[in-house]
């Protein structure tokens, strides 16, 4: 990287900040005037995404990327239009007793922080970049956009097209590999999104700590899918197939591996290849699945099979038509599913990001808990059955990011609801309220009255009874 696209980088940021000072307090039309034009980007673009996304990945469907990529966006945009001037509104909060009493105030004013980098994964290259601009432009912030080294295509439509809709100082894309993206981490920015692989959060933890660059990290982990013994497992069996199958499993909250009652494990694995059969009934001439987005990732998720296989596990490859994987040159996988797994092997240690889906099995929905609460907390967690009791004890007994009950992925989907990781799996949130939050100063504000308070309340020197009133008032059980 040279030193040239360093200072360029720099000096964005510069005049992003500069320009963001310059407008305080910038009225509120322009905040939506932002939102609008980033709608009117996704929209008018929306093609030329979904093109550039296939030849990413090899292949992957425009019907998916429209639905997982560019809806999503549109959808969190327009919220944030809806909503953001509510969300912007100063909070009353009550001043302490008994100031309160003789005229102060105090409340909250929500500013934005200033500029927020954006550092953006290659699995839903546009919709990472996007969603979270919702929360970015509606809380009033400017933007800076690292897209990911291995969707160039998709990097490059976002360099060609954002000068189109906003002026740099406002959003700004900055395309290249490892050496941009470690450069752009290290700015001194406002604020920082990253979402990725865990290991690689850490490293931008590192980076942004010399600025002390406050971060959001959505990172992703082995997100586990309890089966309960009420579950409908044809329904459950259809439900995980989706969310496994959708992306080709390179989703950071797809179903990583199942926790299922041992005397049911057949009736469960049956149901999860039913769906797959419904939904493909052939996979490598079929536009609606996805492959896998590089040899890189392909060869990963081989190695994670042989891994298994040699150290005992059954593999049950879901090929509803046959098909011969061998021949193609493309990056397409099954879906296999994996009987007999242990924590010796690699699939069940790394997130998996692809077509492989490990069963476990449980006597007790205890030792199932209990299993999920050794390990790290993760991204999602799903439960599935009719079992209310047992239901409960899954959702208190366990940390997790989020929760989809009788389902998958869907509590992403609610834009109203905060999308975030704990501790491997990330840290802080996003979507619609929460979003706007994390991308604000809560500014706490108070007023005093006209009377000596200090004096008051024996807060003033020299101390003495009314200080000694003060203490003897507030210190007891």
């Amino acid at each position: 990287m040279s030193a040239a696209e360093i200072e360029r980088m720099n000096a964005v940021l510069v005049s992003q900040r500069a320009a963001f000072t310059a407008a305080m307090p910038e009225a509120l039309s322009v905040r939506r005037d932002r939102i609008d034009r980033a709608v009117a980007l996704l929209v008018d673009h929306q093609h030329a995404f979904a093109k550039a996304v296939s030849a990413d990945f090899g292949h992957r469907s425009t019907e998916q990327t429209l639905m997982t990529d560019i809806m999503p966006s549109v959808g969190a945009l327009k919220h944030a239009k809806k909503h953001f001037e509510a969300w912007s509104r100063n909070e009353k909060r009550k001043a302490m007793f008994p100031l309160g009493l003789i005229g102060a105030k105090a409340e909250v004013r929500w500013q934005p922080k200033g500029v927020v980098g954006v550092i953006a994964p290659w699995n839903f290259p546009v919709g990472m970049v996007m969603v979270p601009m919702a929360g970015i432009l509606a809380a009033g912030n400017r933007a800076m956009i690292k897209p990911s080294e291995f969707t160039e295509r998709v990097a490059e439509v976002f360099a060609e097209v954002v000068p189109k809709y906003f002026a740099e100082e406002e959003m700004a894309v900055f395309t290249g590999g490892v050496e941009v993206g470690s450069a752009f981490s290290k700015l001194a920015f406002d604020h920082l999104i990253f979402t990725g692989a865990t290991g690689v959060g850490k490293h931008i933890m590192r980076a942004a700590a010399d600025n002390l660059v406050p971060v959001t990290l959505e990172l992703g982990g082995k997100s586990p899918t309890f089966v309960g013994r009420s579950a409908d497992k044809k329904q459950a069996g259809e439900r995980i197939a989706m969310g496994k199958m959708m992306n080709a499993g390179q989703i950071c909250l797809a179903p990583d591996y199942l926790m299922v009652p041992a005397e049911q494990e057949q009736d469960v694995i049956a149901g999860v290849v039913s769906g797959v059969s419904a939904m493909y009934p052939k996979l490598l001439a079929n536009d609606d699945y996805t492959s896998v987005v590089n040899g890189r990732n392909f060869e990963r998720l081989k190695g994670y099979l042989d891994d298994a296989k040699a150290k005992g596990a059954e593999l049950i490859e879901v090929n509803p038509a046959g098909e011969d994987f061998t021949a193609s040159n493309g990056n397409k996988m099954p879906l296999t599913i994996l009987r007999g797994v242990n924590d010796d092997m690699k699939v069940m240690q790394e997130e998996i990001f692809g077509p492989i889906l490990p069963v476990m099995t449980y006597d007790s929905i205890d030792q199932a808990i209990d299993y999920v609460n050794d390990h790290d907390r993760p991204l999602g967690l799903y439960y599935f059955g009719k079992d209310k009791a047992e239901e409960e004890k899954v959702l208190t007994r366990t940390i997790s990011g989020g929760v989809t009950v009788n389902d998958v992925l869907f509590h992403n989907a609610m834009e109203d609801l905060p999308f975030g990781g704990v501790g491997p799996s990330g840290m802080g949130n996003y979507h619609g309220h929460d979003g706007f939050k994390t991308f604000s100063h809560p500014r706490a504000v108070y007023r005093q009255s006209g009377m000596d308070v200090a004096k008051l309340s024996g807060f003033k020197p020299p101390y003495g009874k009314q200080t000694a009133a003060t203490l003897k008032r507030e210190l007891k059980k």
